[in-house]
């Protein structure tokens, strides 16, 4: 069995593309191409891509959206 979170206490605040895919139940590419298409915001650290907590639970209509200081 996977080692997934059991409620949104237990998400971490950064997320990798494969700690992500259990918790949305989706694939590796499925994950790349949310982010690719700007419905999940994603970071790129070097070559990979982190996703924050906010951002996914954004995602899932949990929370509203964030507005950017600039």
């Amino acid at each position: 069995m996977e080692n997934r979170p059991t409620s949104f206490d237990d998400i971490p605040l950064v997320l990798s593309v494969e700690e992500l895919m259990p918790i949305l139940h989706v694939g590796r590419n499925t994950v790349y191409e949310l982010v690719r298409s700007n419905q999940i915001r994603g970071i790129k650290v070097g070559k990979q891509i982190r996703v924050l907590k906010t951002d996914v639970l954004q995602f899932l209509g949990c929370q509203e959206p964030s507005i950017e200081a600039g």
